[in-house]
Order: structure tokens, then C-alpha cells, then sequence
């Protein structure tokens, strides 16, 4: 029994959990310029009380929701979004905030930030393509499950994984850390100029919780990946 629900996790779970991983980072990595553009984001500022008076109370104000690949705004509550035009070379438009709010606190990251991201990407969606075959690879031909079988493939599919993992988290923890720097840095400036300054607060999103539970969701099939190689290894 213990060896059936083994197989079917192996088998079917670690397959479904390393794509629910795929597409999180990529939500998360094109929002909220592409898509989800109020409702996923890295970092946003919107309008708040808390920083002036102390007490938070729902005010109307503009919004800027920030991303890995751009930015998105709305000078209002209920007015439509505008998003800049997404690419690796992040702009943010914070045109929609008052002359008084700290922008340039806001800078986006630099260039070789989202490039590292799409790599990871991608190193993770090859290693979900492979992890997926090799784990399939009694249902295929003969000729394909032999080629699949090789020692060499497997072990190039692990360290896509692990390439891809670690590229991955160590580019949105810096991120996070750049990020949240900014927004601790913008609130601390309204907080200085007092009741005369803007009635926003900038805070980390949403974004970055999909992203660590893309990544908790990657770390089982890539462990089991790695467990096997060392498995065949002290053999």
C-alpha cells in the first residue's frame, strides 16, 4: 500500500505541483502589467490615513500596483488602470501620485532583474517537461523510454531544476529585499513631512506570496529528482 501511494504522489502529485509552481512564478512574473493588472502585484501604494493622522480611514486616491515588468495606475478608486508598456528594461510611471510623494524612492530594479526571472522561468519549465517524461517514461516506446532511462538525461534534468530553483529564489530574494527597502524608505519620507504630506502607503503585495509558494511547490518534485540521482549514485 505504502509503495502504491509512493508511485502515485511520484507519479502524479510531484507533476501536478512542479506545473502549479510554473504558472504561479509566472503570474507573479507578468502581473501586473500583462495580467491581473489591480489584483496581483509586487508592490503597491495606495491611499491611506495611517502615515498622517495615525489612523487608518478608506480614503479616495490614486494607486500604483508595481512589477517585475512595468507598473500600472488609476488616479482613483473607481477609475480605469493604465500599465506601462512591459519590458526587461522596467519602467515605472508614477505620474498619477502627488507632486509630494517620494518617486524617486520608487525606482524599478535593474535590468538584469527580470532577465534572471525569465531564466529561471524557463530553466523551470524544462525541468517540468523533463521531470515529466522521465516519470511517464514506462507508458512511452521503447525507444524513448530507453533514452529517457539514461543516467546522463536524469541528471541533466536535476541540475536544470536546481539551476532553475536557485536562480529563481535568489533573484526574488533580492527583489524582495530591494523592494521592500523602497517602500519602508517612502512611508518613512510621508511619515517627515508630517500631516502636510500624502495620504499613501507603499507595501509589499501579494506577488511575492505566490511566488514563495511557487517555489515551496517546486522544492518536492526537485528534491525527489535530486534524491534519486544520489540514490543511483551510492550504488
Amino acid at each position: 500500500m505504502i509503495n502504491g501511494l509512493s508511485k502515485a504522489i511520484i507519479l502524479y502529485l510531484t507533476p501536478l505541483l512542479a506545473l502549479t509552481a510554473i504558472l504561479l512564478s509566472l503570474f507573479a512574473y507578468l502581473a501586473p502589467v500583462l495580467m491581473l493588472h489591480d489584483k496581483v502585484a509586487l508592490l503597491t501604494v495606495v491611499p491611506s490615513t495611517v502615515l498622517v493622522q495615525n489612523v487608518s480611514h478608506s480614503i479616495d486616491g490614486p494607486s500604483v500596483f508595481l512589477g517585475s515588468l512595468g507598473s500600472c495606475s488609476r488616479p482613483k478608486n473607481d477609475a480605469g488602470v493604465n500599465c506601462t508598456t512591459a519590458g526587461l528594461s522596467t519602467v515605472y510611471d508614477l505620474s498619477v501620485l502627488p507632486n509630494n510623494a517620494p518617486k524617486l524612492l520608487l525606482s524599478p530594479p535593474t535590468e538584469g532583474t527580470p532577465i534572471f526571472l525569465g531564466l529561471a522561468l524557463a530553466c523551470s519549465l524544462l525541468f517540468f517537461i523533463s521531470f515529466t517524461l522521465i516519470s511517464f517514461r514506462h507508458k512511452m516506446s521503447e525507444r524513448l523510454s530507453n533514452m529517457l532511462e539514461k543516467p546522463m538525461v536524469q541528471s541533466l534534468s536535476a541540475w536544470i531544476g536546481f539551476f532553475g530553483f536557485m536562480i529563481g529564489i535568489t533573484s526574488n530574494l533580492i527583489l524582495r529585499m530591494y523592494l521592500g527597502k523602497a517602500a519602508d524608505d517612502f512611508n518613512a519620507s510621508i511619515v517627515l513631512e508630517g500631516s502636510d504630506g500624502p495620504q499613501l502607503f507603499a507595501a509589499l503585495s501579494n506577488g511575492f506570496t505566490m511566488v514563495w509558494v511557487a517555489y515551496a511547490f517546486y522544492g518536492v518534485p526537485l528534491v525527489i529528482s535530486l534524491a534519486k540521482l544520489h540514490v543511483k549514485a551510492t550504488k
